[in-house]
Formats: C-alpha cells, sequence, structure tokens
C-alpha cells in the first residue's frame, strides 16, 4: 500500500470516491511487468470502480455530487478516489450495491463487445464459451441467453452448477474430456456457430473443427500461450468461411469504450433491475489483501468476479 496524489476531475469527468472495485487478470499480468498500462493512464492497478460522485468537471451535465457509479478504466481502480469520463459512467443498477456493482463494467462490456459487436450473435445460435465460470464467461453466458442462444461452455466439473444455473445449456468438463469431440456429439457434428476462447494455442485447431460453417472465432486472451505446437491444418477456415478476430479492450480508444458502454447501456443495463442478468461475486476481500485476492485468481479458484473493499 502507498500513498498518490488525490486526482482532479478534467472538464469531462467525474471524481469518484471508490467504494469497491475488482481483480482481473490483467491486473496480474502488470503486477508482473507484462502488461504495462496504456500512455496517459494511471500506473496504480485497477481496470473497473463502483462508488460515489464527490466532483466534476465543468462540462459534465448528466450527473450530480452524490450518484452512485461504477465504470470501467484504463487504471487507478485500486485506489480510494479515480476519475472516470462522464460517458464511461454509467449508474448503478436499482437494487444493487457498490460491491455488486463493481462486479460489471469490465465483465459485461467485453462479453457484450464479444457477443453483439464482433460475433454478431442471432437469435437461438449455438454458441461455446469457454472459461464458463470466470467473471467474462459468466456475463455471456447470461448474454447469450438473453438471445436464446443453446449455450455451450468449458469449465471444471464443480464449476458446472453455477453455469447451468446461469443458463448454460451444456457442460463440458475440459479436465476429463476432448470438448471438440463433446461438441460434435451435442450438436450431431454440425458444430456451434460462435466460440469465445480465452486460452489461445492449445485450444486454436479444436476450435476451428467445433465451429459450423460460416461459424466465428473471437479470441479474448492467451491463457494457454500464444504459439502452436506442432503442425496445424487451416483447412476449416477456408472451407468452412470461418472468421477468426481478436480483440482487447484496454487499448482501445476513448470514443471506441464510450460507444460501447452507451450500447451496453441502452440494449442491457434494465435486464439487471429485473434479475435477468446479475453480477456473480466468487468472494470479497479487504483492499489490505489484495495479494490473496490475486492468489485466488492465480490458482483458478473463482467463480465469478473477485471484489475488493476500499
Amino acid at each position: 500500500m502507498g500513498e498518490a496524489p488525490k486526482p482532479l476531475a478534467g472538464p469531462d469527468e467525474l471524481l469518484v470516491k471508490v467504494a469497491a472495485t475488482a481483480v482481473n487478470r490483467a491486473d496480474l499480468l502488470q503486477r508482473e511487468g507484462k502488461y504495462p498500462p496504456p500512455k496517459g493512464a494511471s500506473d496504480i492497478l485497477g481496470l473497473e470502480i463502483a462508488g460515489r460522485v464527490v466532483d466534476k468537471g465543468a462540462r459534465v451535465g448528466d450527473w450530480k455530487i452524490g450518484d452512485q457509479v461504477c465504470g470501467l478504466l484504463p487504471g487507478g481502480g485500486y485506489a480510494e478516489y479515480c476519475t472516470i469520463h462522464q460517458k464511461l459512467a454509467l449508474p448503478v443498477p436499482a437494487g444493487l450495491d457498490l460491491q455488486e456493482a463493481a462486479a460489471l463494467p469490465e465483465v459485461f462490456m467485453t462479453a457484450f463487445q464479444a457477443l453483439h459487436w464482433l460475433a454478431k450473435l442471432d437469435y437461438g445460435e449455438k454458441v461455446l464459451i469457454h472459461a464458463g465460470a470466470s467473471g467474462v464467461g459468466t456475463a455471456a453466458i447470461q448474454l447469450a441467453k438473453l438471445k436464446k442462444a443453446d449455450i455451450l461452455i468449458t469449465a471444471s466439473a464443480h464449476k458446472h452448477p453455477l453455469c447451468k444455473e446461469l443458463g448454460a445449456d451444456y457442460c463440458i468438463d475440459y479436465k476429463a474430456d476432448d470438448f471438440a469431440e463433446m461438441v460434435a456429439e451435442y450438436t450431431e457434428e454440425g458444430g456451434v456457430d460462435v466460440i469465445l476462447d480465452f486460452v489461445g494455442a492449445p485450444y486454436f485447431e479444436a476450435n476451428l473443427q467445433s465451429l459450423a460453417s460460416d461459424g466465428r472465432l473471437i479470441m479474448l486472451g492467451f491463457l494457454g500461450g500464444m504459439k502452436i505446437k506442432g503442425p496445424l491444418n487451416l483447412g476449416p477456415i477456408l472451407f468452412k468461411r470461418l472468421k477468426v478476430e481478436g480483440t482487447t479492450l484496454r487499448a482501445r480508444d476513448l470514443d471506441y469504450k464510450i460507444r460501447l458502454a452507451q450500447d451496453l447501456k441502452e440494449r442491457s443495463w434494465s435486464h439487471f433491475e429485473t434479475a435477468a442478468l446479475r453480477p456473480v461475486i466468487d468472494s470479497v476481500f479487504p483492499i489490505s489483501e489484495v495479494a490473496s485476492a490475486h492468489r485466488r485468481m492465480a490458482d483458478n479458484l473463482n467463480q465469478g468476479k473477485i471484489i475488493l473493499r476500499i
């Protein structure tokens, strides 16, 4: 723990007294020196927050002092105060407290971007979500369910009940089963329309095998590595007209993030008030125990979000 200058709100920014933030894998990588913050961003860890507005810039019109907000940051969330652009801030949904709200921004913006902006998931399509019990995985299951998708997930067997509760139709234990074989069996060799993947190299060829014609593979991480070992059959990309796309959110420009946040708000935010969408919280740690919180994520023990109480 350390001291840092209290940030000042710019003309289009809110100054937020942070009540809670959340742990993301990017935090673990940044802590290890493997994922530096974007130019101009705070070097303090933390990509999302929930709290109360305590000051605002001269051009801020829609927010007032005392409003409860949550939102995505390029950095700076593990702190008592942070600034956020007024159009990146989202209202805390009615019925949720600030710790619950801190579990929303990063995972739902990432999952929404992947499913709706990139994969363009259509009603009734089949989607395979790897790491289904992760923060983004649990958000993606819920968003896909709103599209009445047929949802397959991979996760450790003891995490399957949570995934089924959220809406998964078919759960695969990646430790015990070959997911490509299980997908082929479930879809009667037809394959799935969309795959969200966080693993990377070890799953790449099996992902291509598992996609249906005109399928879309959205790559969100490389937990298993970036370099494929051995021969790779690229044929399915051509013969099945597959789309393979990678994305990150932190490095996107401000305009992109604002458009994404506002689209998520307009199309999905009201579902939190009806409980059709909900935060999935694994555990809550005080900020003084942040090392334990990071270890829990590093050991893949969490189901849903790990929250840090400021």
